[in-house]
């Protein structure tokens, strides 16, 4: 049985370019494309004239129009579409819940950068359980990035941390046939501020970028033989990570982020450095959970 990839639909540019990209990356994986367009009749309490029976042909002309696209395009490709009776965010979430990934569409570059993704995007990558991949659109198709450029990927913390999404990051690369390149950025802990003789004595030992050049290779070690077809280029750097990664991803073909699983005060984040990063990449974008 195919694994299944899930892409959400509400007859945007924006929605047809990610339903594009998905329907690329099942055909590139072998795997099934599964899409969702959430439709609920929701009566306003506002003298406006509303049609159910109207809104729900527009809603299966949504999924139809979308499956012609996607048919059209990728003959080979294994398909399958549904409304689904619900407002977007759990529609979806539900859709998703066994998928490999969800794929979701976003606006481009505006005056209002921090809403760029959308309420219900901003939801979904923050609580989806699998991999949710942002594709934005230009003129009604994907926006792909560098057309021979690498798999992008940032990683943070040790080996068990970083592991789903250098996965995720591997299957890419490995699909796409392309280089892999992987960026860890670091800044200089609290104490170095107050002690300059803590520094001095790490500069005696070359600095500290060896110890994070270490954790890199610690965290590669076990998904190089895994994947011995991918160029692994591995980056380290000091800076903020939003910053090292954006300017290692300029090229990128997608680019690959972590989201940390927890909950806070104000319910589920996505986190700073994907946040950054969704919003700035020239290309798709895959948030990767993890815990």
């Amino acid at each position: 049985m195919k694994s299944t990839l899930v892409v959400g639909v509400d007859g945007s540019a924006e929605s047809r370019a990610a339903a594009d990209w998905a329907a690329r990356e099942a055909v590139r994986r072998d795997m099934h494309v599964h899409v969702v367009h959430a439709w609920l009749w929701q009566p306003l309490a506002v003298p406006v004239v509303q049609d159910r029976g109207t809104e729900a042909r527009r809603a299966r002309e949504i999924l139809e129009e979308t499956e012609a696209q996607l048919t059209r395009r990728h003959p080979r490709l294994s398909l399958s579409a549904e409304v689904v009776p619900d407002v977007p965010v759990p529609a979806l979430l539900r859709a998703a819940k066994e998928a490999e990934m969800l794929v979701l569409g976003t606006r481009g570059h505006g005056a209002l950068a921090g809403f760029l993704l959308g309420s219900c995007g901003q939801q979904l990558i923050a609580s989806a359980e699998c991999p949710v991949v942002s594709v934005r659109a230009r003129d009604g198709e994907p926006v792909y990035g560098g057309a021979e450029g690498p798999v992008v990927v940032g990683q943070q913390g040790g080996v068990e941390e970083s592991a789903e999404v250098l996965r995720f990051a591997f299957e890419a690369a490995a699909a796409r046939k392309v280089p892999l390149r992987v960026v860890r950025a670091w800044s200089l802990p609290p104490v170095y501020g107050y002690s300059p003789g803590s520094m001095w004595i790490a500069e005696q030992f070359a600095g500290l970028e060896p110890f994070e050049e270490a954790a890199l290779d610690q965290a590669l070690e076990p998904w190089r033989p895994r994947f011995p077809e991918v160029e692994v280029v591995a980056h380290v750097e000091r800076g903020s990570a939003g910053h090292v990664l954006l300017s290692e991803a300029s090229d990128a073909r997608l680019v690959v982020v972590g989201r940390r699983v927890r909950e806070s005060a104000v319910g589920t984040r996505i986190g700073s450095v994907a946040h950054a990063v969704l919003h700035h990449a020239a290309c798709p974008v895959a948030v990767v959970p993890h815990h």
